[in-house]
């Protein structure tokens, strides 16, 4: 069980601020107690290291970054496709009576640029079975049986890759909690840290005492992690 009210990502993200303050305050944390030396230092760096290696393994992290850059490039390869349909919906005329939007292509084109990757798959199921439904139509207008396979195989390929990229994840979550003692021995020392550096701070140094509070130390963890967010979303 958790004895902290935070995200487990969160603590080494902490822990490495923490580290940055100690290491310049070194010589007052060991004024205040022995305990506070190089050592202690390097030990509480070896446990950020831990947190970090469980959140993130290499060899995982790897893998799940080559198969999200090939999932996104599987969505990002259908706008074309969808511009192609589009088109031969429009020449079919009144032997294809459905909007783009109601044919699903709309749809499509809507979670392929928000890279939403269960979107899209929701709107390939509706395309190919209207594909199926007027394919006589759309093939005297140029659509081919090629067509049709490339945009199976990007389904099958798209939602194979989500679900390598979900048992990634998820395996990655049952790792952490089968290890939540690392995160908790992390945090007796961040709790630690933080006491005695309120004790040495308060009233002398207002900035070194934030930098020694877990709720400011979260606070700021969580808006770097909020631009982070805001500055992917604008890249999209």
């Amino acid at each position: 069980m958790k004895t902290y009210n935070c995200k487990n990502e969160e603590l080494p993200v902490i822990g490495g601020y923490l580290s940055f303050s100690l290491k310049r305050d070194l010589a007052d944390f060991t004024a205040f107690s022995p305990k506070f030396n190089n050592a202690y230092l390097t030990t509480f760096d070896g446990k950020i290291k831990a947190a970090m290696d469980l959140l993130n393994p290499k060899a995982e992290t790897a893998e799940l970054k080559i198969i999200t850059a090939r999932l996104y490039s599987s969505v990002d390869g259908l706008s074309r496709a969808a511009n192609n349909l589009s088109t031969y919906i429009k020449m079919a005329g009144a032997n294809v009576p459905l909007s783009a939007a109601d044919f699903g292509i709309m749809l499509l084109r809507k979670k392929i640029r928000s890279k939403d990757v269960e979107g899209v798959l929701q709107g390939l199921h509706l395309v190919n079975t209207n594909i199926l439904k007027y394919k006589d139509a759309l093939m005297t207008q140029g659509l081919t049986e090629a067509f049709i396979t490339e945009l199976n195989t990007a389904m099958t390929s798209i939602a194979a890759d989500n679900q390598a990229q979900y048992e990634i994840k998820e395996n990655r979550k049952a790792l952490v909690q089968s290890n939540i003692a690392v995160f908790k021995d992390l945090y007796t020392d961040i709790t630690e840290l933080c006491e005695v550096g309120k004790n040495l701070y308060r009233g002398k140094d207002a900035q070194k005492l934030s930098e020694y509070t877990f709720s400011n130390l979260l606070k700021n963890v969580r808006i770097s992690h909020q631009t982070k967010e805001k500055k992917t979303d604008d890249d999209k």
